[in-house]
């Protein structure tokens, strides 16, 4: 269903330009890509595509599978690479050239990355105290709440750099407003877990501040 979507909708995209040839080839990257993703999730077997049909080919294990979804996936981005052709070479040798890119991705990079130890220093009393407690439900608790931090934290700081950095801080503001809603009250996990998501968060937000306002004043924008 999911190859048959892209290529309905994907036609639809280039219908305007179907006599020419790298609208073709670009759709053809696509449908390629979300092969490439069947084959590399779909487990061994007959697998049902959603009507009262089935799709009776089967390509033995899991890793069979994957290995072809790999060679698929290396098939459209040679076709990517064909279909962009100049365009792709002229404007990567603009990107690489580019002062304002090169400040905004070492800020991002620093904001992301570097926030990373940042918040782990910050939370580390939380986690000290949470290792030292007995076993019991106050310590499962904050430390289910806790598993994915990580990933969290990572894609929090991507996402507030982002909105702060193009001068929107109220998209910032409702990004950490959904992490909130989507890790669910932290109260309900124990004082430890509450104390976690505050610090963390804090320091992420931070951050994520200092290194857009730094990239945005460099290129002489305002910081906000």
């Amino acid at each position: 269903m999911m190859v048959l979507s892209t290529a309905i909708y994907g036609y639809y995209v280039i219908a305007p330009y179907a006599t020419e040839t790298k609208p073709w080839l670009a759709l053809t990257a696509v449908v390629l890509f979300a092969v490439s993703a069947v084959f590399w999730h779909r487990t061994p077997g007959p697998s049902s595509t959603g009507f009262s049909i089935t799709f009776p080919v089967t390509f033995g294990s899991a890793p069979a599978t994957r290995r072809i979804g790999v060679v698929v996936f290396g098939a459209a981005t040679i076709v990517s690479v064909w279909a962009a052709g100049g365009t792709t070479a002229a404007s990567g040798d603009e990107l690489l050239h580019s002062d304002r890119v090169a400040i905004f991705l070492s800020a991002f990079l620093l904001a992301v990355v570097g926030g990373g130890p940042l918040a782990q220093a910050a939370t580390a009393p939380v986690r000290r105290e949470v290792s030292s407690l007995p076993d019991g439900p106050e310590r499962r608790l904050a430390e289910d709440f806790m598993l994915g931090s990580r990933s969290i934290g990572l894609l929090e700081r991507g996402l507030t750099f982002a909105f702060l950095a193009a001068g929107q801080p109220e998209a910032a503001a409702l990004a950490l407003t959904a992490k909130s809603l989507a890790r669910g009250p932290a109260s309900e996990h124990g004082k430890y877990a509450s104390e976690y998501f505050l610090l963390g968060t804090l320091t992420s937000v931070i951050a994520s501040l200092a290194m857009s306002m730094a990239a945005r004043a460099a290129i002489g924008l305002p910081v906000l």
